[in-house]
């Protein structure tokens, strides 16, 4: 197979021209999304540039394995941090909760996936590290965002029912449980929505990429089997942690739960 066509600046340019088209539709029809679609667009170039840059210097032969720690920790950390941005209810210690279970489930998800599964030398080859968890990173910040938010709403829709059951007797499991079980849920549909339709509907990024690449397309596959089990067990894993943590510490081990500590974040 031949190698990867090498795209030269005034292509990409011309590709970029496709958002001048989305943003003179939402001029005519007047929906507002002009400024916000030209800026993300610049941020997404900035942004990639710089990642470029820094990959490209990361990606050196011979690179420390620190220098490896450094960028996948920095990575983690905006993750947690983007995690709770869109979340409606906040409460205190609530980034605390999201970078640990970020940081949690995306390392031990990636660790095994390098070290058992695909076994490069050494194991955190930054070819392989860096591109697996910025995947796992971005599908579990996700499911975290999406869990915490029904989870927070939840809680605060059906405050007067929590309290009643507690009232009668019920410990803070019984009284909670079925708000923590659909904030879980609603956490993993993303990943589970999109494994259901790979392949038919969709052919997903690192696929892709690697079909470009030249790669062969049953090995293609298999790596992104690979991935999407992993983004699955990583968005199930984090999602079930940040829920429970939450759900400690707004509710007291003696069984009362706490609404004061939650509060509304106005966009």
């Amino acid at each position: 197979m031949n190698g990867p066509i090498e795209l030269t600046t005034g292509q990409v340019v011309t590709a970029g021209a496709l958002i001048a088209v989305s943003a003179i539709l939402s001029l005519r029809l007047q929906l507002g999304l002009h400024g916000r679609l030209l800026w993300a667009s610049a941020r997404c170039v900035v942004q990639l540039l710089l990642i470029g840059c820094v990959l490209r210097w990361i990606f050196k032969p011979n690179q420390p394995w620190y220098v490896i720690a450094s960028l996948a920790i920095a990575m983690s950390l905006i993750a947690g941090f983007v995690a709770i941005g869109r979340s409606e209810r906040r409460y205190a210690g609530m980034l605390l909760d999201s970078v640990v279970s970020v940081w949690a489930c995306s390392w031990f998800v990636t660790v095994i996936v390098l070290a058992a599964v695909v076994r490069p030398e050494p194991w955190y080859q930054p070819q392989y590290a860096i591109p697996f968890l910025g995947m796992i990173l971005h599908n579990t910040l996700n499911g975290i965002s999406l869990g915490l938010n029904r989870l927070g709403n939840d809680l605060v829709q059906r405050r007067r029912q929590i309290e009643t059951l507690l009232a009668l007797g019920a410990t803070r499991w019984e009284a909670a449980r079925s708000i923590v079980q659909q904030a879980i849920r609603t956490g993993m549909i993303p990943t589970i929505n999109a494994m259901t339709v790979m392949g038919i509907v969709s052919l997903p990024g690192m696929m892709t990429g690697q079909l470009v690449a030249g790669v062969d397309p049953i090995q293609a596959v298999k790596y992104q089997m690979v991935i999407m089990f992993a983004i699955a067990a990583a968005s199930a894993l984090g999602t079930f942690g940040v829920v429970l943590l939450a759900y400690r510490r707004l509710f007291s081990a003696d069984h009362q739960f706490l609404p004061d500590r939650i509060r509304t974040v106005r966009e």
